[in-house]
């Protein structure tokens, strides 16, 4: 068995999508990124290639992330992971985000991660928190996700 830890932050900005999981969430303030801003993927994606020995996501999909969908990286991520014969047991992530609650949508995007990965809905858990308005992502001028996985 062996354990990844992945981390994502993005800006936010005013008439962009969010994302979050792959499912599309509003449009009113979304992260700013050269992808489509997913942090919950990116630090998902990290997590996984963590564990399995390989280099983070900028290293691994270098030129070949800017403009994508995150799920996009993300299914090239499971090719990597099925090719080293591992599978995931288990996924724990908290998004830290003031513009949303992450409870209302927790769901589908469990039932869009699952569907991406493969996985049952039971081996993935999202936490919602805020910064309680301190710093940076308190004052919703940022996001960030946190994701811890477990693969044999």
């Amino acid at each position: 068995m062996k354990i990844g830890i992945g981390f994502d932050f993005h800006i936010i900005k005013k008439n962009l999508p969010l994302f979050l999981g792959g499912v599309e969430l509003k449009k009113e303030y979304g992260l700013f990124s050269d992808t489509d801003g997913d942090i919950l993927i990116h630090s998902l994606i990290d997590a996984i290639l963590g564990a399995i020995g390989e280099k983070d996501i900028g290293e691994t999909f270098n030129e070949n992330w800017k403009g994508k969908k995150s799920s996009e990286l993300l299914i090239n991520t499971m090719v990597i992971l099925n090719r080293k014969n591992f599978k995931i047991i288990n996924i724990d992530s908290i998004i830290i985000i003031e513009t949303i609650k992450i409870s209302i949508y927790k769901e589908k995007i469990i039932e869009n991660l699952s569907n991406l990965i493969g996985i049952e809905k039971e081996k993935i858990n999202i936490k919602g928190k805020t910064m309680e308005k301190m710093g940076y992502i308190g004052h919703k001028k940022g996001g960030a996700a946190l994701t811890v996985v477990l693969i044999e």
